[in-house]
């Protein structure tokens, strides 16, 4: 999701700000062997966002350690939180502002469905600030 908001998806236009926590090898190693796995996506929310960003988090349970730590984070640093999960959203849904929890407790199809529906929000995202 952040190379189409970072590129572009249907649209030629400026980048967006978008960045993906789980591509710099370095950095989650370091942070995993210093600090757990489980606080690998907090940290980097801690070091790069600020109050007004939102964070964007994908776990099929909706109670990964991690994508839950990150959430915390985000909203100690005044983030909005969307979470996309499986059916119910697990304790991700308690933290998230906004709740995409995908009808099914099968990971296969909560992972296909999810690639359809961040497909959608790209799109969305382009026609709200770049016209349709």
């Amino acid at each position: 999701m952040a190379g189409e908001l970072n590129g572009r998806f249907l649209k030629e236009r400026r980048p967006l700000k978008a960045q993906a926590l789980v591509c710099d090898a370095a950095t989650v190693t370091s942070l995993a062997n210093d600090y757990g796995y489980e606080k690998i996506f907090s940290r980097q929310l801690m070091a790069n966002a600020q109050a007004g960003d939102i964070a964007f988090g994908f776990s099929t349970s909706g109670n990964s350690k991690n994508v839950v730590e990150a959430f915390k984070a985000a909203k100690e640093t005044g983030m909005k939180t969307i979470a996309m999960t499986g059916q119910g959203g697990g304790k991700c849904a308690e933290l998230a502002d906004v709740l995409i929890a995908l009808p099914s407790d099968f990971t296969p199809h909560i992972q296909e469905a999810g690639q359809a529906v961040y497909h959608c929000l790209c799109e969305q995202i382009e026609a709200a600030l770049f016209g349709k």
